[in-house]
């Protein structure tokens, strides 16, 4: 029978899926079995068994083809359409199984489940591509130019690397007859540039310099991991074929040193190669020309204090002729001199017409744009708390929600900077929290209970900061007290209870507060500054976009973005609320002018809205 009559009985209709399930099944006659032989068809790959798991609680429908089922129930039971569905809520999974995607590979598919609609299959094939391009575009890269370029930038991978002065592994070129017409691999550096870039990054790192060296300031981790990885790259420059996709000049591996650096000539040429890459000079070449001013400053500069470099070179035809050298041996002073007068100059000369290529903005604009910036990203994180899977179910993405929810939160509380939010440390309700002279020598800080107050708090000492001679700290240590509003508490109390642990699972603790998914390849469960940014860009991906195909997300027009952008937004929230440069300053740990120059998107139309708020009371009071 296709429509079997329903006994004429009163029901309430309930809640939970299963017992909803249940419940028809029962009005109905239907057995398990009697039910499975009613919707199958021949072809149809469903287990009767499936529906005793169902109705008794212990599995939900995930797959494409188990949502298909749902519907033949619905139409069985003449049900309202999607009537179960809507009992799935609680699922809060994306779906698996879609047979149209079978073009596209499978990380990709992994990707974008979350963001296909659940009856994706069903659709028009124009409809399907539509939705698929729109995935790629918005969520999946972001669609801004400068993602653009950088996506088609990072396939060509061409830098120098220096295996176990940073965490890059050994690569090496591809044997001409692996390799494709034009294609650069990242590639290891050579014994005696290795030795030369040791010895600079020991210099601008050591807490004293050597006897007979002098140095001005000095390098921290997170700054040397990043001169290493711009010299790299201006060293893979030069040395990248030219007839290659990156176009370099092919300077032979083992004819690379770092007294190169003290030629014009190899600035010049490195210069307007970027220009031609890029298409124009943006700040990034004024800064690596700084680089090289520090290098060659007198008294303090490396180079300049390093003049053995002399020995290590060779003639570059086009580029660095023998009587180059042969005058660069005889007064190294004099040479370090004139590629200082050249950078000095040439810094002066891009700044003029450098271009501002990302647009720190461009992904926020619609939260920066709203009146209220901060109760505008808010909606992510009740985004996620709606979707929320079912721990009982799905116990390892209930905690990856959780984190993530924790992230936004304490970023929007404390508008720190990924650093200093990713080497958070923990401190639970019952261990001891420790001392700000032992914090200080990490150099990080710490979320802790405070017994006296009965309030969890941020505790971090001031040399934990980028910033941290700036005025705003004084030397004295940075304390946040965060309020127990909207479930941040309970959060916190359940994150470091059970799911932190879950995602820990059995490797060894880092003691930060946000830990990786650990996985079967996973190394090291701390955060590192790419993968702390790719847990918050999925966060925004899944919760924060608004999806128009779906349903899901809690901002449209967003885009992806990194945790860098929490503090544009509360400076911009304080700056439209008070129009203080001073007090939006203090919500990010830094100084009225750079809140002026990088943070605040205070527009005219924000100010003469803000002073219309003082005149207009006069009218109103009339």
């Amino acid at each position: 029978m296709e429509f079997p009559e329903p006994q004429p009985d009163d029901w309430e209709d309930p809640v939970e899926f299963h017992a909803s399930l249940q419940l028809h099944m029962r009005r109905h006659g239907d057995s398990a079995w009697h039910l499975h032989k009613a919707i199958a068809k021949p072809r149809d790959a469903f287990d009767r068994r499936t529906i005793l798991a169902w109705a008794r609680g212990e599995n939900l429908p995930a797959s494409v083809d188990s949502l298909e089922m749902l519907r033949r129930i619905e139409h069985r039971y003449r049900l309202p359409a999607g009537y179960f569905q809507a009992k799935l809520l609680g699922r809060k999974r994306s779906v698996s199984g879609h047979r149209r995607l079978r073009d596209i590979s499978a990380s990709e598919r992994r990707r974008m489940a979350w963001h296909l609609p659940d009856d994706f299959d069903r659709r028009p094939e124009e409809e399907r591509n539509e939705i698929v391009d729109w995935v790629r575009r918005v969520i999946i890269t972001g669609t801004t130019d400068y993602r653009r370029y950088q996506a088609a930038m990072c396939k060509q991978r061409f830098s120098v690397q220096f295996t176990g002065l940073d965490n890059t592994k050994v690569r090496r070129r591809r044997p001409a007859s692996e390799s494709t017409t034009g294609f650069v691999t990242p590639v290891e550096a050579p014994a005696q540039l290795r030795q030369e870039m040791t010895d600079l990054m020991g210099f601008k790192t050591a807490t004293l310099t050597a006897i007979g060296f002098q140095r001005q300031g000095q390098w921290g981790g997170e700054t040397a991991s990043q001169k290493l990885e711009h010299l790299g790259l201006m060293l893979g420059a030069l040395t990248a074929p030219p007839d290659s996709e990156v176009r370099g000049y092919g300077i032979p591996l083992e004819s690379l040193t770092l007294g190169l650096l003290v030629f014009p000539a190899v600035w010049d040429w490195y210069l307007r190669w970027r220009e031609r890459r890029r298409g124009f000079f943006t700040n990034w070449e004024v800064d690596m020309l700084r680089t090289a001013l520090a290098l060659t400053r007198k008294d303090t500069g490396w180079v300049r204090q390093t003049p053995r470099l002399a020995e290590m070179l060779e003639p570059v035809e086009g580029l660095l002729s023998a009587e180059d050298i042969t005058e660069a041996r005889a007064d190294w002073n004099a040479a370090c001199d004139r590629l200082h007068s050249f950078a000095t100059a040439r810094a002066k000369e891009i700044e003029r017409v450098s271009r501002v290529h990302r647009d720190p903005f461009e992904p926020i604009l619609p939260i920066l744009e709203a009146d209220s910036p901060l109760a505008e990203y808010r909606k992510i994180t009740e985004e996620i708390l709606c979707y929320m899977p079912d721990e009982r179910r799905y116990p390892v993405a209930a905690s990856e929600a959780v984190r993530s929810f924790l992230m936004l939160r304490v970023g929007l509380h404390s508008g720190l900077r990924q650093k200093n939010l990713r080497q958070l440390l923990i401190c639970s309700r019952d261990e001891v929290p420790l001392s700000e002279r032992r914090l200080t020598e990490l150099k990080r800080g710490q979320l802790r209970w405070n017994n006296r107050s009965s309030v969890w708090e941020l505790f971090i000492p001031s040399a934990a900061f980028k910033n941290a001679n700036s005025s705003y700290f004084g030397s004295k240590p940075f304390q946040l007290v965060l309020p127990d509003l909207g479930g941040l508490y309970e959060a916190i109390d359940a994150y470091i209870r059970r799911h932190r642990p879950r995602l820990l699972r059995q490797a060894s603790d880092p003691r930060t507060f946000f830990v990786k998914t650990v996985k079967t390849t996973s190394a090291n469960a701390a955060y590192n500054q790419t993968t702390f940014y790719e847990a918050w860009r999925l966060a925004i991906q899944r919760y924060g976009i608004y999806n128009p195909y779906t349903g899901r997300g809690a901002i449209e027009g967003l885009l992806p973005h990194g945790p860098h952008n929490v503090r544009d937004v509360l400076a911009t929230h304080i700056l439209k609320k008070t129009g203080s440069y001073e007090q939006a300053s203090y919500a990010i740990q830094d100084t009225p002018d750079m809140v002026a120059k990088h943070y605040g998107r205070f527009l005219p139309q924000d100010k003469a809205a803000l002073a219309a708020q003082v005149l207009n009371k006069v009218w109103e009071a009339s």
